[in-house]
């Protein structure tokens, strides 16, 4: 039998109507490149606890999402923060990271779900990551069609013997830059694994409870079939279901050992 990823849902208007959605692209890279079935987990705080799901799944998975983080949650009065918000899945990912963690199994995060793991820990987002003068645009401009805004792109520089670093066998990637939001202070007991050119972090590690924690900013569930490293996250992410190291041992000659991350 394979592991079970939960992979958490988000609130969209569909007709005139509530649902309770995922793109398929996150539930196809992880059936995948992770090797794994997959939950659906609905953002309905109102009538399910994270608790009742959370020991039923090997790990979970948090997507990418048009909307944004409620700056309350992080400890600050933005009157006209910009929309649009999601309050059930803010809810839910907040009850399910915990509960996930206090039951040891793994947590991943893409790009909001990468800020939901940061505001989890602690930390706080910067809301507009291409203001002008920003030295760095982290998003396409506007006007840009769909495809135009994930073929927006920059380098990252990857933490040295890190997880991600190790998983790519590099120490530089080309990442897809879709966000406007992003880390402002890092989250207490995350490790950075991967920096922008302009100092922003754009992924990160921890271990809870001997569960591991990995999230990265940029969508790697875009296309992966193109792009090895991206096929590399997800795989990272079945042995995280699996209860195996992320990454191969590096011998104690070279250092301190990466097992334990």
């Amino acid at each position: 039998m394979r592991p079970v990823a939960g992979i958490i849902c988000c609130t969209r208007t569909v007709g005139i109507e509530p649902a309770q959605a995922v793109m398929n692209r996150y539930v196809a890279g992880a059936m995948k490149y992770a090797d794994a079935a997959a939950l659906l987990v609905p953002s309905m705080p109102e009538l399910m606890k994270a608790s009742e799901v959370a020991a039923r799944l090997d790990g979970l998975m948090l997507t990418g999402s048009p909307s944004n983080m409620d700056p309350a949650l992080y400890g600050q009065d933005v009157p006209d923060a910009p929309g649009p918000f999601d309050a059930g899945r803010d809810t839910m990912t907040a009850d399910l990271i915990k509960a996930m963690l206090d039951l040891g199994r793994p947590v991943f995060g893409v790009c909001r779900g990468f800020q939901e793991i940061n505001v989890a820990f602690g930390g706080t987002l910067r809301r507009d990551m291409s203001a002008d003068g920003a030295p760095l645009a982290h998003h396409a401009p506007d006007e840009a069609g769909f495809d135009a805004m994930f073929d927006h792109e920059h380098r990252v520089d990857l933490t040295p013997r890190g997880v991600l670093a190790t998983a790519f066998g590099a120490e530089t990637a080309i990442v897809n830059s879709v966000h406007y939001q992003g880390v402002d202070r890092l989250g207490e007991g995350l490790l950075v694994e991967a920096r922008a050119p302009d100092g922003v972090v754009e992924a990160v590690s921890a271990k809870v409870n001997g569960a591991p924690v990995l999230a990265v900013q940029w969508h790697p569930e875009w296309k992966p079939e193109r792009n090895p490293q991206s096929q590399a996250f997800f795989e990272v992410f079945g042995r995280a279901l699996r209860g195996e190291p992320l990454v191969p041992l590096i011998p104690a000659h070279a250092g301190t050992q990466m097992a334990g991350r």
